[in-house]
């Protein structure tokens, strides 16, 4: 029997103009090697905690002090809690609260010539790991488009000359992911 891939749509919450991946997963990855690729996908650096929750369960990695009420992402197969149409959500950097709605829009065989995990598609670049959240990245983006903004060379300096929000490159992220996930 072929090994089953979910297609998911990974959109960033809170973002506008909208900033999503769309990934091709094999079914049998567990819930830490998922937040790998939506690490990869999505253009985070993986410096902060992270979360899933799946129908009102949370899954991470398990808290040594046992303050958060965390299932094992370890021990969670995607085809165990997940199918066609299930949707579900990431949270990276508990600070900046960066929240991702995931959907599986497909399930399907596996193709024996692809290689996965795959980026398939996307929309704009990732927002710059410890800038305030939503609301940090919107107020980052005023001051980058507008050059008298009293921020505008703060956040220049911040970013960079090379960020550009609007780029967003589906086959170095596909890279990426069969590389290191």
């Amino acid at each position: 029997m072929p090994r089953q891939i979910f297609q998911l749509k990974i959109s960033l919450a809170g973002v506008r103009p909208p900033v999503w991946r769309r990934v091709l997963v094999p079914g049998g990855y567990t819930l830490d090697r998922l937040h790998r690729v939506v690490q990869h996908a999505m253009g985070w650096r993986d410096c902060h905690l992270h979360s899933f929750e799946i129908e009102g369960r949370q899954y991470g990695e398990p808290d040594p002090d046992g303050e958060l009420a965390l299932r094992d992402e370890l021990d969670v197969r995607l085809d165990a809690v997940l199918g066609k149409g299930s949707r579900f959500h990431y949270t990276y950097d508990f600070g900046d609260w960066w929240e991702h709605d995931l959907v599986v829009e497909d399930a399907c065989a596996a193709d024996p010539d692809e290689r996965y995990p795959s980026c398939l598609d996307g929309e704009r670049a990732c927002p710059p790991e410890d800038v305030g959240g939503p609301a940090g990245y919107q107020a980052l983006l005023a001051a980058l488009v507008d050059p008298t903004h009293p921020g505008h060379r703060e956040a220049r300096d911040r970013v960079g000359d090379r960020f550009d929000p609007a780029a967003f490159d589906a086959g170095r992220a596909g890279t990426l992911l069969r590389r290191l996930c």
